[in-house]
């Protein structure tokens, strides 16, 4: 193994560890509820929570050039490490909504050091195949965001110890990062502050039509990462049945979350081969697809819904990173850390609108169309890349494969 492809593991494994903390008040929501007595907006509450610290994060760090000024990996150590904190202290002090709601906002807010920086970190190891290799880095963050739904899937452990575990597991991710990753060959010039650097990623064509792109895939992302754990739940209540195939609803859920880390290996590959706006815009149509469709099986075999939530799982993520290792090519090399946070705080933004959307959706036209909301997102992301790929710039893409 060659030691790009040692710091590969190492910086995946970080980030699958460091995200479980993303989703980890999501997987147990149900005993939120429950004790806390919450409603649907306190329910979406929780997630838009960490979505909205993380936007803030994200854009206190472009407006700072944090990722470009200061070194990536201590960014991730520091950010990794006080989103730790802020969720045990959800887990041991929190006992309402209005706590819970400051932590996971600050929760979000500390993980802005965890993504952008990996991925900055990444592409200073692999020129040739970087489409795979944040590819293969996206799909560790898949399996980390599902990470608290497999222990609530396979224990019946307490609310607040499965915050602790996924905690424990994030502080494992900060330890690899400060004892093991390093920055590669292919570093990026060295920069100065500037606080312009953080809009120029929609001065000039390439990169805007790139993070147009990313908007609309992350329209349906987050929201289906949010929900999906509550359809399955509800579908199997009113199938009748009693598991997917021996799956509760929290490990079918894992199961189908945990699936995309196939699809961005699988996307990372066809990228590199066939090109970045090829590849985006097969993903995003196979995966609005999905969301078209999911719900006409709601209530139905089972083994259907899954199977369906499954391949909506691949597809939903699988084309993510390609926007990203996009930016890295067409934006100007001593920001490309500035211009892949300024990218995520955008998405990520919009991601809270969605997410909120659902709940007010499946109460008017039920869980049979409320996901179909999402198709939209994946249908303007591509023609947004259809543009993207009739221009010069997009040359620059994989080498010449657009």
């Amino acid at each position: 193994m060659t030691r790009a492809w040692r710091q590969l593991t190492l910086l995946s494994l970080a980030e699958l560890l460091a995200l479980s903390l993303w989703f980890s008040a999501s997987a147990v929501l149900p005993a939120l509820k429950h004790e806390w007595a919450l409603g649907d907006g306190g329910s979406a509450g929780l997630t838009i929570a960490v979505q909205a610290g993380f936007i803030v994060g994200t854009l206190a760090s472009a407006l700072a050039n944090l990722p470009d000024v200061f070194s990536a990996r201590l960014v991730m150590t520091v950010g990794i490490a006080l989103g730790v904190a802020t969720n045990a202290a959800l887990a041991l002090w929190a006992s309402s909504l209005g706590p819970a709601l400051v932590l996971r906002f600050a929760t979000g807010v500390f993980l802005a050091g965890a993504y952008p920086p990996a991925m900055k970190i990444m592409s200073t190891w692999f020129r040739e195949g970087r489409g795979l290799a944040i590819g293969i880095l996206v799909g560790a963050l898949t399996v980390g965001s599902a990470t608290p739904h497999l222990v609530r899937g396979l224990t019946e452990l307490p609310w607040r110890t499965t915050l602790l575990v996924a905690s424990a597991l994030a502080l494992g991710g900060a330890l690899v990062v400060q004892l093991f990753v390093a920055d590669g060959p292919h570093r990026f010039p060295a920069a100065r502050f500037d606080i312009r650097m953080a809009a120029a990623v929609f001065s000039a064509r390439g990169p805007r039509l790139a993070c147009l792109g990313y908007l609309g895939h992350m329209w349906e992302l987050y929201a289906m990462w949010a929900w999906i754990a509550v359809f399955l739940g509800a579908s199997l209540d009113a199938s009748g049945g009693d598991s997917y195939s021996g799956l509760n609803p929290s490990g079918a859920t894992f199961l189908v979350i945990a699936l995309g880390a196939f699809g961005c290996w699988a996307g990372g590959l066809a990228s590199d081969r066939w090109g970045r706006t090829t590849l985006t815009m097969i993903s995003m149509a196979l995966s609005g697809a999905c969301a078209a469709t999911i719900g006409l099986t709601f209530g139905g075999p089972p083994l259907l819904t899954l199977l369906v939530a499954a391949v909506w799982g691949i597809t939903v993520i699988a084309d993510s990173a390609q926007f990203s290792t996009a930016i890295t090519e067409l934006s100007s090399p001593a920001y490309v850390g500035t211009a892949l946070t300024t990218q995520t705080c955008v998405g990520f933004t919009l991601t809270m609108v969605s997410i909120w959307l659902i709940p007010p959706l499946v109460t008017r036209v039920g869980w049979q169309w409320a996901f179909a909301a999402l198709a939209i997102g994946p249908a303007l992301g591509v023609l947004a890349m259809g543009r993207l790929r009739a221009l010069p710039e997009s040359g620059k893409l994989a080498g010449g494969r657009r």
